[in-house]
């Protein structure tokens, strides 16, 4: 007797067919030998950790990098800085080995393993702190682009004709081409900082010795947890892992996922460590970012560089906003579709993916129309945005280490030993260092009883 097969078991979606020819592509690569097929492999399997690498890289991280080299110039901060991107690493390639073994997003596997209650904190945690980032990145924009005299709705309209733009095509191949294309242009900050002609002797003596050491006061404490907190977010562990899933990227794709991983963070602490270096300069001038106006660095750095070179830095910073805008807020629609058990990918058409792409769109547009309120308080956005990061921060790392560990989902995947130990030690790192930010900002007087200013 023949088995049944329902006419759900032979629906095939439009989703379907989409990654299959991607599939197809991949393995055609596979199959062939030799470099310009492993060459060409490594082309289609790229994509998801250059991304949020460089997603990551965004507005308020690119103002904390510029903060930190206008305020201790060139010393301990350079080395610290590619620290933070290593643990990024061990982080983030957790989500591609959960992405690749399951099949399913980081929010669907927290609701599917830890019950209804998690999966909706995790959503709803991760979709407050997303908006309240996605406000900041349209802050970038409106400042980048407020350097070349640009009117703030100007700016904010044409920052998400960008992102809608990106959506179009329905493919997740041909948006996440376009958004490594805008995304590329992080490197921005790599020829303003040669502009500067930083001192090449005094650069390597930083990587070598991390001297000068700052002295520990509360605004060292806050640049160096600022500074961590600008390279692993709770929205890279969700986007990542979902970006994985839609790619169709199976366990045979793991290497590469993590090939990806390291040169996503190798580029984006190029131009992070490039930021530091353009603004060292001003060092002697004690510029600081309270305003949180990307221009300022710009202006400031005109008279050092020139108007090219300051226009150079006011472009990457537009750029940060844009990507990261696109990132997060496709990471938002992710999660919500993951939990609510919607259609959720950028393989679908508009008809079939109305849910996804109208959390998309409104995440979006919502947070562009509140930075064009007057008089919008911008301290008061980045420490709330700073706050709710430390809130969803260590709840996120919790969940990825116990995902990752749980041999029912994992099978022969689950990290070993070693890898729990170095993850252990960043989770830890990264959670203390969290909780720290927190505190510094809700109680700043606290740190006066540590010796600081």
């Amino acid at each position: 007797m023949k088995p049944v097969v329902t006419e759900a078991e032979v629906v095939i979606t439009h989703e379907d067919v989409d990654r299959a020819h991607d599939r197809v592509r991949v393995s055609a690569a596979r199959a062939r030998r030799g470099f310009s097929s492993k060459a060409r492999l490594l082309w289609l399997l790229v994509g998801p950790g250059v991304l949020v690498m460089l997603g990551e890289n965004d507005g308020p991280s690119m103002v904390s990098y510029a903060a930190t080299g206008a305020k201790f110039g060139i010393g301990f901060f350079l080395p610290f800085v590619v620290l933070t991107f290593c643990m990024a690493v061990v982080v983030q390639e957790m989500t591609v080995r959960l992405g690749a073994a399951t099949h399913r997003g980081h929010a669907e596997l927290i609701f599917d393993r830890f019950g209804p209650f998690w999966g909706w904190f995790s959503m709803i945690d991760l979709g407050i702190g997303n908006f309240l980032t996605l406000i900041t990145e349209f802050i970038a924009v409106r400042a980048g682009l407020g350097f070349f005299g640009v009117r703030p709705w100007i700016a904010i309209l044409m920052a998400l004709v960008i992102l809608y733009g990106a959506l179009m095509s329905h493919r997740y191949w041909t948006w996440e081409r376009i958004t490594l294309a805008a995304a590329i242009f992080n490197l921005i900050f790599i020829p303003v900082a040669l502009m500067t002609h930083p001192s090449w002797h005094s650069v390597g003596h930083s990587f070598l010795t991390w001297q000068p050491l700052p002295g520990f006061n509360k605004d060292v404490l806050l640049i160096v947890l600022a500074d961590i907190g600008a390279t692993v977010t709770p929205w890279m562990l969700f986007f990542q892992q979902s970006a994985t899933v839609d790619k169709g990227m199976t366990i045979k794709d793991i290497r590469f996922g993590r090939i990806d991983t390291v040169l996503g963070a190798a580029l984006a602490t190029a131009a992070a460590i490039a930021t530091i270096l353009a603004t060292a300069p001003l060092f002697a001038h004690q510029m600081t970012a309270d305003n949180f106006q990307a221009a300022e660095f710009a202006q400031a750095l005109q008279p050092i560089i020139g108007r090219f070179g300051a226009s150079l830095f006011a472009l990457g910073m537009v750029e940060a906003g844009i990507v990261a805008a696109i990132t997060i807020s496709t990471s938002s629609a992710y999660a919500f579709g993951e939990v609510t058990h919607k259609p959720h990918s950028l393989n679908l058409p508009m008809g079939e993916g109305k849910s996804f792409y109208a959390v998309l769109t409104l995440c979006a547009a919502a947070a562009a129309a509140i930075v064009l309120i007057p008089g919008l308080p911008l301290v008061y956005v980045v420490l709330i945005v700073n706050v709710v990061a430390v809130l969803a921060m260590p709840p996120a790392l919790v969940f990825l280490f116990m995902l990752v560990n749980d041999k029912e989902i994992m099978g022969d995947l689950v990290s070993p030993l070693w890898a729990n130990a170095l993850a252990t030690a960043v989770v830890f790192i990264l959670t203390s260092a969290g909780i720290l930010f927190g505190v510094s900002i809700i109680a700043p007087n606290i740190f006066a009883a540590l010796g600081g200013q």
